[in-house]
């Protein structure tokens, strides 16, 4: 899936923590190819510098998507507060 970066300028990809993609190593993780993986876990376990550079990096709008999703792995507490925030 090709995700269009909110901003023309080139973001800096974030050095993931292994903490936050304890099953993979997250050297491997592409923020274009895996677009739904990173924004799932970062909406339920990121940090602010986490979240603050996913805002930046991906729009709006595919962040809400990959919520409302029917099989998203975004944990329900977390969508409420998401949703709540992202109206």
């Amino acid at each position: 899936m090709k995700v269009k970066k909110q901003q023309t300028k080139k973001l800096p990809v974030m050095v993931f923590r292994q903490s936050l993609f304890w099953d993979v190593d997250p050297k491997t993780i592409d923020p274009e190819k895996h677009a739904v993986y990173i924004i799932e876990r970062i909406l339920d376990f990121g940090n602010t510098e986490e979240v603050r550079w996913l805002f930046r990096y991906y729009p709006k709008s595919e962040i809400k998507r990959v919520m409302e999703l029917p099989r998203s792995q975004v944990h329900d507490k977390s969508k409420a507060l998401w949703s709540l925030l992202l109206t």
